[in-house]
């Protein structure tokens, strides 16, 4: 790994666009900012403009540059540094910006999302293969049932929890492969004493597979109690669609935040499970199935809000922009639905427009807070996540099912 190093913009200083202007922008008097970021200023109003500047000048100090890293721009200071981010249309004026709470301090060592990823499923892999060699080596027949209940609780919780979909297929098929290597030990079951050793091993088998059993169909079948008004209307079509994040707390990581606790993220996958072509995160968004397919409606409504101008995200790495990204968010008068992490210049509404369930509303990307192109899709009311429902889809959207349409 390398320390990433960061290069402040000023004047007279080459640098991306966005940083050039967020810069003089920032170093303006108060009379100027209106006028190099007009739309800024419409939609938070010139009193709250300045409350904004106020506090980034009193957390950082004097602005110095505005620096461009790998985690996003961040504004330089004589006090400190802050995370922001600001969009240019024209390459003259702010259209959107952005500031962190927070300060901003660089990692020493930057381990890519998917490097993490592949850590896990590494260990997980290496945990499997000793126990299945385990069970080539039980002593005794109580002792090979016990080892192959671990093995099978194993891959009922990697099957279950975690989402195998997501991996090349080679690698799916080789770690299936393993729960057969496993079970070809029964071979030796009839040369082997009846007793002598495994209990214990047993009894650990037994409890894994029920307890893992037992969650599992908790999280995956999971109801908050309160759902959308009516069913929706899919949003993805004429494709196989496979939800990695949905469910119940511990399956799905939208439930800490209360809005989303119902959210799920949905990718694209086809023939055998694949979900890009080629080289996957090495060959850009573009790779991924899901990426650039058309979104649609999911219901009658109004747009309350719509983003099409965000710079989609390199896959495995997330730099600093808002939340959702390029989105449009639909209230239905009973509900608010929310899509993001839309594909940039796609978006086909704006705020105030009136929209039918099924009607086009701009492409799948890789915008805001993604490592990897998705559909984010929740619905909340009065700030509190609903169950989704979906016209002709029975049964619940957890992590790790195949929606076909």
């Amino acid at each position: 790994m390398r320390e990433e190093t960061e290069k402040p913009t000023a004047p007279g200083r080459t640098g991306q666009p966005a940083a050039d202007i967020l810069y003089r922008f920032l170093i303006a008097e108060p009379d100027r900012r209106e006028s190099l970021a007009p739309r800024v200023a419409a939609a938070v109003g010139r009193e709250r403009l300045d409350e904004i500047m106020d506090g980034t000048r009193a957390r950082v100090g004097e602005i110095t540059g505005v620096g461009d890293t790998p985690d996003g721009l961040v504004i330089e200071g004589t006090k400190g540094r802050t995370l922001a981010f600001a969009a240019t249309g024209d390459g003259q004026v702010l259209d959107g910006l952005l500031i962190a709470p927070g300060a901003y301090r660089s990692p020493r060592v930057r381990i890519p999302h998917g490097a993490r990823a592949a850590l896990v499923w590494i260990v997980w892999v290496l945990l499997l293969a000793a126990r299945i060699d385990a069970c080539w080596q039980a002593p005794s027949r109580v002792a090979w049932c016990g080892r192959l209940l671990i093995v099978a609780a194993g891959y009922l919780l990697m099957e279950g929890w975690c989402t195998p979909a997501r991996l090349p297929w080679w690698i799916r098929r080789a770690v299936e492969a393993g729960a057969l290597v496993g079970l070809a030990s029964a071979w030796r079951l009839p040369v082997l004493p009846r007793s002598g050793g495994g209990e214990g091993e047993l009894v650990v088998g037994v409890v894994l597979v029920a307890v893992f059993g037992w969650l599992l169909v908790r999280v995956r079948r999971h109801r908050w109690g309160t759902a959308v008004s009516r069913p929706l209307t899919f949003p993805l079509q004429g494709g196989h669609w496979y939800v990695v994040q949905g469910g119940g707390p511990g399956l799905n990581h939208h439930t800490p935040a209360p809005e989303q606790r119902g959210a799920l993220d949905v990718i694209q996958v086809g023939p055998g499970g694949a979900r890009a072509r080629g080289a996957g995160r090495r060959g850009g968004s573009e790779s991924y199935l899901v990426y650039g397919q058309t979104l649609y409606a999911p219901c009658d409504g109004t747009v309350i809000s719509a983003a099409g101008h965000i710079d989609d995200q390199e896959p495995g790495t997330i730099r600093y922009q808002p939340l959702y990204g390029n989105h449009v968010f639909i209230d239905t008068g009973a509900e608010i639905v929310k899509l993001a992490h839309l594909r940039r210049g796609t978006v086909t509404v704006v705020t105030g427009d009136p929209v039918r369930a099924g009607q086009v509303l701009g492409e799948v990307g890789n915008s805001g807070n993604s490592t990897e192109p998705h559909l984010h899709l929740h619905a909340e009311r009065d700030g509190i996540g609903l169950d989704l429902e979906f016209a002709g889809i029975a049964g619940p959207l957890c992590r790790g099912r195949t929606v076909r349409t």
